[in-house]
């Protein structure tokens, strides 16, 4: 036996159509049945007086007659009164019902020009139960709608941020930029090759974050075509490796490679790839202090292929593991991105993991305590 009936939109609409028939039936009936005798006595007070006056030597034929056209007349009467008071009725509850349906959808309009207009804060009240999720389709209407605004507002939110971080990043290499300008035009920064040189850093700063951000836009659009292919995982680790190998030997940070044989082969994009592995080996090495350790490791997990980057630097707090993949996001506000990067490179990553259908994730068991970072990528299918 059922708990409850789930009322459907359809079925709402369809018995919004039989309680107005109801109302109007039950009314006509009861209008008919108040009126009919009071009318048929009237009428029957007028053949009585009728026939106890002069007319009652007229024939009987005439008298049926008399009295069916009276009959006739007073249920006449009597079926116009019901019908204009059951039609009154039926006025009011076509009005009342449309208005239960008709009102959310009127109050959603509402709502959402409100949000087309900037007041992303704006919500619809459910009536039904979220806990039992007992919710008939106005409210599951209301429901995704409520879900929809959230995520607009999320979105303004993420925009309001982005411009805020890129003016914050722009305004600092241009800041110096102009502060070199203005001190050679004073004569306060003698015009030697060293000061060039700081102009010139501070440039090639401000171009790779422009580039980085277009690369991150281009990304996160989607604006690009991946060129699948079967690719050996145990290559695309050595390829990255082989092009920072004389960073990692330069700074003394010991590089070693933890790969299990005859991995099957992935399918991936070889140059997105190889942009993920240089990215995060990159970020190792950046935070690695020299006499530390990065491991780079390869394993099957069911149908992927588990790539990590473990290194022994300054490690994650846990509140900060949530947000690396953000835009911009530093877990050291004091750091400077002339030794921290753009800020977007690890951003750059997800999207790109993503696209192949992999995960991306970082784990830490605290600061000081280093931190690994893991992707996965399909293994190719025949």
């Amino acid at each position: 036996m059922l708990r409850f009936i789930r009322t459907h939109l359809v079925w709402k609409v369809f018995l919004s159509y039989v309680v107005v028939v109801l109302v109007g039936v039950i009314v006509l009936a009861t209008a008919t049945s108040l009126s009919v005798p009071a009318a048929f006595d009237r009428h029957l007070a007028g053949m009585s007086a009728m026939m106890s006056g002069d007319n009652m030597m007229g024939t009987a034929q005439p008298l049926e007659m008399e009295l069916l056209t009276n009959y006739t007349t007073s249920v006449t009467e009597s079926l116009s009164l019901a019908t204009l008071a059951a039609l009154t009725a039926a006025v009011f509850a076509s009005f009342f019902i449309s208005r239960q349906v008709v009102g959310p959808v009127q109050h959603m309009m509402a709502i959402s020009h409100r949000i087309a207009d900037g007041y992303y804060e704006e919500r619809l009240k459910i009536s039904g139960d979220l806990q039992s999720n007992q919710l008939d389709e106005l409210d599951q209407l209301a429901l995704s709608f409520n879900q929809m605004a959230d995520k607009l507002e999320k979105t303004e939110i993420v925009r309001q941020q982005l411009i805020g971080d890129v003016t914050h990043e722009l305004r600092t290499p241009l800041a110096g930029i102009k502060g070199y300008m203005e001190g050679l035009m004073d004569g306060v920064i003698p015009p030697s090759p060293e000061t060039y040189q700081l102009v010139h850093s501070e440039a090639d700063r401000l171009q790779r974050l422009v580039d980085d951000l277009q690369e991150l836009s281009r990304v996160e659009a989607g604006a690009y075509q991946l060129k699948l292919e079967s690719v050996s995982p145990v290559s695309l680790i050595e390829t990255a490796v082989n092009h920072l190998n004389l960073q990692f030997e330069e700074k003394g940070v010991h590089l070693e490679k933890m790969l299990v044989a005859d991995l099957p082969n992935v399918s991936a994009d070889k140059d997105r790839i190889l942009q993920v592995l240089t990215n995060l080996i990159g970020n190792a090495l950046q935070y690695t202090s020299s006499g530390g350790k990065v491991f780079i490791s390869a394993a099957r997990v069911k149908s992927e292929i588990i790539i990590s980057v473990i290194d022994t630097g300054i490690g994650l707090s846990p509140e900060h593991l949530p947000h690396i993949f953000n835009r911009f996001y530093r877990t050291d506000k004091s750091r400077t991105r002339a030794s921290g990067g753009s800020g977007i490179g690890l951003t750059i990553a997800q999207a790109l993991v993503k696209a192949h259908h992999g995960r991306i994730w970082a784990e830490s068991t605290g600061e000081e305590k280093g931190s690994t970072f893991s992707f996965t990528l399909p293994i190719q299918t025949e």
